[in-house]
């Protein structure tokens, strides 16, 4: 059976971690909006500043940082924020059980003020302290 191509990218990833090109990203990580939960995909979008806003919430210490991955299998739409909350895709959003592999970095992002970043983080924090918010996992 041919799977559907969902975007032909470029994709990135949003973290904290200091990595290299050549690098794998792979799933089993806590998710940065419910801690409790081992994340079973590596998440990625095909929109720099989607990746920024990730880089700039993720749990840890250090700088933002935005990556260039290429997926090293199959992936689908990330069931967190497409059908279920936007019709379609609108954020180009997009999760693996594959390991991404690190081709690249972007240093141009977009990166939030103190103020949206406290926003995110107010918002992030009613995420967590709600047992009734569902992370599709």
């Amino acid at each position: 059976m041919e799977s559907k191509v969902l975007d032909e990218g470029p994709f990135y990833h949003g973290t904290k971690a200091d990595l290299q090109i050549g690098d794998l990203l792979t799933a089993g990580f806590q998710s940065n909006y419910k801690p409790e939960i081992i994340m079973n995909h590596i998440y990625f979008t095909a929109l720099p500043n989607g990746a920024g806003l990730a880089a700039e919430i993720a749990a840890g210490e250090g700088t933002g940082r935005v990556y260039i991955v290429e997926p090293t299998g199959n992936f689908e739409n990330d069931p967190n924020v497409t059908d279920k909350k936007f019709p379609g895709n609108p954020t180009r959003s997009y999760r693996s059980k594959s390991p991404l592999k690190i081709v690249g970095e972007v240093t141009n992002w977009i990166r939030l003020t103190p103020e949206e970043l406290q926003s995110w983080r107010e918002r992030i924090a009613k995420i967590n302290a709600d047992p009734n918010a569902e992370i599709i996992n």
